[in-house]
């Protein structure tokens, strides 16, 4: 890992955002692209490829504005010792962060999240879910409760489909930096039943090809996907939830079915997608 991407809006859920990306890039020798996206109003924008700023005192204005707020950020504590590369670009936020993920060859993105009624809705209807279906790296969403703890105890969330071997190395690779115990996690529901020895032997398979330091294999039983994840991460108090995203569809896989209820507990604990 050479480079990670924090959107940065200035906000207390992006200084979270940056307090964990300074965390793992300290460990890795990382990099930070600190990025600000301004969304003028789009008289100040060329509407060909919204990208071009017309060269108006408002645009100037902003962009001085915002680079003078990055001095203050920047010189936050936890940034000390690690190198910075701040920049502010003029697009809509979601795609701005994808094509520079892209252009700038970055490995992981950190983002801060607000909200707090569970994942489904920590992903719908925002810039996080849009980064999330679009992005083809991972994606790490830290709310702010969770600033002060990362990837020591993780679940790791799937149906263990061959598919999902795809990516899993990139898991185990980050649970590594922090030493972590991965604990697999196959939730039961009655819309999604398997025996234990099916569920078991899926497990098994799905981790003899791969080298895995400390782990565990959990079954959990919940009226849904989505709370049986919530429910089990809290009951071991976990502090990093890793799942397979489907690209465009988003969670919709995982969750398809299964959240027709809102659920009463928060997901509060960050959470890591790999796209599949």
């Amino acid at each position: 890992m050479k480079r990670i991407l924090v959107p940065v809006d200035f906000s207390k859920e992006a200084e979270s955002a940056a307090r964990v990306a300074a965390r793992i890039a300290k460990k890795t020798g990382s990099e930070l692209y600190l990025l600000h996206m301004l969304e003028l109003p789009t008289n100040t924008i060329d509407p060909t490829g919204y990208t071009q700023i017309i060269a108006e005192p408002q645009a100037i204005y902003f962009m001085k504005l915002a680079h003078k707020r990055f001095e203050k950020f920047k010189s936050l504590p936890f940034l000390k010792g690690i190198k910075l590369i701040e920049s502010v670009q003029f697009h809509y936020a979601f795609a701005g962060i994808i094509s520079e993920s892209k252009k700038n060859e970055i490995d992981l993105i950190v983002m801060g999240s607000q909200g707090a009624s569970g994942l489904q809705e920590m992903f719908i209807g925002s810039n996080t879910e849009k980064v999330v279906r679009n992005s083809e790296i991972p994606v790490l969403v830290i709310k702010e409760e969770s600033a002060n703890g990362i990837g020591e105890s993780m679940v790791f969330a799937s149906d263990f489909a061959d598919e999902c071997k795809k990516t899993f190395q990139k898991i185990i690779d980050f649970a590594n930096l922090f030493d972590s115990e991965i604990h697999f996690l196959y939730v039961n529901t009655i819309h999604n039943f398997n025996t234990t020895k099916i569920i078991e032997e899926r497990i098994e398979n799905f981790i003899k090809d791969f080298e895995i330091k400390k782990f565990t294999k959990n079954i959990y039983n919940d009226i849904s996907i989505e709370s049986g994840i919530l429910n089990f991460s809290r009951q071991i108090d976990a502090n990093l939830i890793a799942l397979n995203t489907h690209g465009r569809s988003g969670l919709s896989q995982l969750f398809n079915g299964s959240i027709g209820q809102e659920l009463t507990n928060h997901a509060l604990r960050p959470v890591i997608t790999f796209k599949i």
